[in-house]
């Protein structure tokens, strides 16, 4: 059986607001998973796909502006669309402030719903393929001696060869045979793209 493309989770403890949103994402094409309950989410078996969450900001024993913060917490970064029937301004602000995608009340047109989803799966889908571009340099990155992640990183700041040899204590030769070594390695295909490369681990790394 092959990975659906992407899928939506549904989190409402209302059994008919619940299948409603299921038959219309259902209509369009959308694998959907539902539960009743924000434990019931974090318990069940979840497809591992590019998806979207649309949560009821009212559920029972927690809300689901806790459920956004459990969540953030627990690593699990899903775009988010809340609904509700009981919105009111402040809620839609802490919901936004706190990286909710988008904010419906009841009664929402079907096509707003769908547009927040698909917005969400694309953002999904985006940050999925940089993680995986970032897993992959770092695999790249690991396979450098530390004389060459030395050297790129030097090279990276804009050293030249003789500075670089200097530094080191090298020969001019043996930067030149290093830095060769670090391009092929890193897949590089010039200097600007090892300097993307370096920045963007750089990033990566800061952010965990």
């Amino acid at each position: 059986m092959s990975q659906p493309p992407s899928v939506v989770f549904v989190v409402d403890d209302d059994p008919s607001v619940r299948e409603s949103i299921r038959s219309l994402l259902r209509s369009v094409g959308h694998s959907v998973q539902a539960f009743e309950t924000a434990q019931a989410f974090m318990l069940g078996e979840r497809i591992d796909a590019p998806g979207c969450l649309i949560l009821d900001v009212r559920l029972p024993g927690s809300s689901g502006l806790e459920f956004q913060r459990v969540l953030a917490g627990s690593g699990i970064s899903i775009p988010i669309v809340f609904i509700t029937g009981h919105g009111d301004i402040p809620m839609s602000v802490a919901a936004m402030k706190a990286g909710a995608l988008e904010f419906l009340t009841k009664p929402f047109r079907d096509q707003d719903l769908l547009d927040a989803v698909h917005r969400g799966i694309e953002l999904d889908r985006s940050r999925r393929a940089e993680l995986a571009l970032l897993a992959e340099l770092r695999e790249r990155f690991a396979t450098l001696t530390p004389r060459e992640q030395e050297i790129m990183a030097m090279v990276a700041a804009g050293q030249m060869n003789k500075q670089i040899a200097g530094e080191l204590q090298l020969s001019e030769v043996t930067v030149k045979v290093h830095r060769a070594q670090v391009m092929r390695k890193m897949q590089a295909k010039s200097l600007p793209d090892l300097v993307r490369i370096a920045d963007r681990l750089g990033a990566g790394t800061a952010r965990h």
